[in-house]
């Protein structure tokens, strides 16, 4: 699958919508975003609020695990 860019909208900080608190938080997860597209993956707006939430401190792991288990990030 090919690689397709994502939105990302510094001024507003956000990535497909979502909103960051910060530039450098922005930043650093899209970067490792686009990473991680690289390797197949295909962020959805719902992944992206995951991912988020997570490196905010939001998500405990055990919250991302059954996340991850139910396939909830998916749109």
């Amino acid at each position: 699958m090919p690689y397709t860019p994502i939105e990302i909208d510094r001024e507003k900080l956000t990535i497909m919508g979502v909103l960051f608190p910060d530039l450098d938080t922005l930043e650093s997860i899209s970067q490792a975003i686009g990473s991680n597209m690289f390797e197949g993956f295909q962020p959805t707006r719902k992944s992206i609020e995951i991912i988020r939430d997570y490196c905010l401190g939001e998500l405990t792991i055990e919250q991302l695990v059954v996340i991850a288990n139910e396939k909830s990030y998916e749109e």
